[in-house]
């Protein structure tokens, strides 16, 4: 097994509560290393983290490791079979929460709306 497996390994059983169902298949291609995890259904919050901050917090250390070893290290995270991931809500405009401009209040309607760069130019008033 490569460092970059191992280390993926320690840190996804360390976080998970069932680790003896965590899977990693580590495939090398012209473009890298591919290490894809796949993990209990119920460990996938875990994983993930809140706004994807700990799969992304992962993903930069395996990056870190790869540049040591001279290799660009992606991760691949599969959608447990049996899970149960909550639908992003979505504002009037069809925006997700995940998405920038999404406006957490029951009156979406009444966010302000962007301004074109002329418009923040002028306000800037710079002249």
């Amino acid at each position: 097994m490569e460092k970059d497996q191992e280390l993926l390994e320690y840190v996804i059983k360390a976080i998970v509560d069932h680790p003896e169902a965590v899977k990693i298949a580590r495939i090398i291609d012209e473009r890298g290393v591919l290490l894809t995890l796949d993990i209990h259904a119920e460990d996938m919050g875990k994983v993930i983290g809140k706004l994807g901050n700990t799969a992304k917090a992962i993903r930069t250390i395996l990056r870190v490791v790869g540049i040591k070893n001279g290799a660009r290290v992606n991760l691949k995270i599969n959608e447990p079979e049996g899970s149960t991931r909550p639908v992003r809500a979505t504002n009037d405009e069809g925006v997700t929460s995940a998405e920038p401009g999404y406006v957490h209040t029951r009156e979406a309607k009444q966010a302000p709306a962007l301004k074109s760069v002329d418009e923040a130019m002028a306000d800037l008033n710079l002249e």
